[in-house]
């Protein structure tokens, strides 16, 4: 808060003891409290703090000036410390959720080696193939199964094969019609079963008894085939006869050319948590996959569909993931991954915007939601971390869409969510009204003082904690989710990073004010120095206020116009009677203020 002197030209001025000054009337802008001179438009700033009313005390008024200097020095000292051990723990608490060498989560570490190893041997002769293989064998581990959308010839059998030879399951593939019968996929009934009046079928060999599954033309599934699908891929169960028959199916990849047409078929769309659409390779990867297919004396498309190295064949065992093996990584990520309240927030918010912003409205099942929060969790898991991050729920956008325009919606959404912050508004007015408190407790001398200093201090967390989520979102591209292909991370790198370095900055200010607050509620300090350390609350507090709180700080002179003062005090048409003066000042600034509330 700042007052404007009148400069000597001006002459209605007001006889205060002790050199102080007031004008007729005090004027109110809308971000500064300022009291200017009506007569006269020249004036000068001086700096609203403690008044002077009444008498001068037992110190003088360069005692008292010093005694605030060495106060306001040792606040600043003080503060500097506090944030330099803040900062401190925020690098380390940053470099331990990227994950990276500093971090103390060494638990997943050959996990994580395994599975890059996984990557690149599935990848191997493949152009422009990251993301697919990546979200394959991220839904393996989860247990849950990926459909591939796109024209005929760009590797998605070929996907399906390397994941089953990568987790050494028994596979099984099937071409789909619309006249395929239920013998195609689960096996012919047993005839010997029938002499003994029992329906069995023979299942060896067939989808009830496989690990890895590839199904093309997926939705060309009749009715007769639909249930007992849907049983399989969300049970894991397959009823035969009479007896119900645990199905080992780690994952099942559905392809097809197009998306389902019929209502009937919505239901095993929604079986498959993770949809992926796949392009031809682009006019720019051409030359790279050709040459793949030079190299290795392949025709057509330049896929390999086996491995004919012994050596390569060796290593590709020593990184085999088994059905048991890809359970128990779920079950540590279901129990050990936990899910912050801004992830299942997001959520929330995604699942609105979906439903009433985009047309025509996206369904998402409360299924699809749970299974959706399962993966992340294994993703984070996976990527050594113990909490879901921001960033994993990047994956959602191979998740949520019904169509594959909506897809980069989502993405949209996503990313401008990610970037957004909308606790920043409320730790403002948190820290706003913290202050105010804290002026008047100061001047109380510890009525309620502990109680303000726990909010605070409890302040202070929160957005510390802000601070280490977002640094952590700036650290995308080095590993933060092994799952998001390179092209993703690099994409999305260059859209947050600048948003958030400016809601980074914007937090960090407000961690400064906390801790000078905090550090001057354990001092006990003046609160005429927070006038000159946190301008901006003070000026705040003054203007919105109420009177009974901020008549007893008052105001008094900055030194730069005390001579100024003094000199008009010594002018010989002012009022002599200052108690009567600063009454009236002080009735006409209530009645402005309740002039404009109204």
């Amino acid at each position: 808060m700042s007052l404007y002197l009148p400069s000597q030209c001006c002459s209605n001025l007001y006889k205060i003891p002790g050199g102080l000054v007031r004008p007729v009337f005090l004027q109110f802008n809308p971000r500064v409290v300022t009291a200017q001179q009506t007569r006269r438009p020249c004036c000068h700033q001086v700096s609203v703090v403690r008044a002077a009313e009444g008498s001068q005390g037992a110190l003088t008024q360069e005692q008292k000036d010093n005694t605030r200097n060495e106060q306001t020095a040792n606040l600043k000292a003080a503060a500097e410390r506090e944030m330099k051990a803040v900062n401190e723990a925020i690098k380390q608490q940053t470099s331990t959720a990227q994950g990276g060498p500093e971090s103390a989560d060494s638990g997943t570490a050959p996990l994580r080696a395994r599975l890059n190893r996984a990557i690149e041997v599935m990848q191997e002769g493949l152009i422009e193939r990251d993301t697919e293989v990546r979200l394959l064998l991220l839904a393996a581990l989860s247990q849950e199964h990926v459909l591939y959308i796109g024209p005929p010839g760009t590797a998605k059998s070929e996907l399906g094969r390397r994941l089953s030879r990568l987790c050494a399951g028994t596979f099984f593939e099937r071409l789909l019609t619309r006249f395929s019968v239920p013998e195609e996929l689960f096996g012919p009934l047993s005839m010997r079963a029938l002499e003994d009046d029992r329906y069995v079928r023979q299942t060896e060999g067939y989808l009830p008894k496989a690990n890895v599954a590839f199904v093309d033309e997926i939705f060309k599934a009749n009715s007769a085939i639909l249930n007992t699908l849907l049983t399989v891929l969300n049970e894991r169960l397959f009823d035969n006869g009479t007896d119900r028959e645990q199905v080992p199916l780690l994952c099942l990849v559905g392809a097809s050319n197009e998306l389902p047409e019929s209502e009937e078929l919505d239901a095993l769309y929604d079986r498959f948590l993770i949809r992926r659409q796949v392009s031809q390779v682009s006019d720019a990867g051409l030359p790279a996959m050709l040459a793949a297919a030079a190299d290795n004396n392949l025709a057509g498309t330049g896929l390999a569909s086996h491995r004919s190295n012994g050596s390569e064949a060796a290593a590709q065992e020593s990184i085999a993931l088994t059905f048991e093996e890809c359970q128990e990584i779920r079950q540590q990520a279901l129990r050990h991954v936990s899910v912050p309240v801004e992830v299942r927030q997001l959520l929330a918010d995604l699942r609105t915007y979906l439903r009433e912003k985009i047309e025509p409205p996206v369904y998402v099942s409360d299924r699809r939601l749970v299974k959706a929060v399962g993966l992340m969790q294994v993703a984070a898991y996976t990527s050594g971390k113990d909490s879901v991050s921001l960033l994993d729920c990047m994956l959602l956008q191979h998740i949520l869409w019904q169509q594959p325009d909506q897809q980069s919606r989502i993405t949209d959404f996503l990313l401008s969510q990610i970037s957004e912050d909308d606790g920043l508004q409320s730790a403002s007015y948190i820290l706003g009204s913290i202050f105010s408190r804290a002026c008047v407790v100061l001047t109380k001398k510890g009525e309620n003082l502990a109680s303000v200093l726990g909010e605070a201090t409890a302040l202070k967390e929160s957005l510390v904690d802000k601070l280490i989520s977002l640094k952590a979102s700036q650290g995308v591209g080095r590993g933060s989710n092994m799952w998001i292909s390179k092209q993703e991370t690099d994409s999305v790198a260059r859209s947050l990073r600048p948003k958030l370095e400016k809601t980074r900055k914007a937090h960090e200010a407000l961690l400064d004010e906390a801790i000078t607050l905090q550090v001057a509620l354990g001092s006990h300090i003046d609160p005429v120095i927070l006038s000159t350390e946190m301008p901006k609350l003070w000026s705040d507090m003054i203007r919105n206020a109420p009177m009974d709180q901020v008549r007893p700080l008052g105001v008094q002179q900055s030194n730069s116009f005390r001579s100024q003062a003094n000199s008009f005090a010594s002018r010989p048409n002012l009022v002599s009677d200052p108690t009567q003066q600063l009454a009236e000042v002080d009735s006409q600034l209530e009645r402005l203020r309740r002039g404009r509330s109204a």
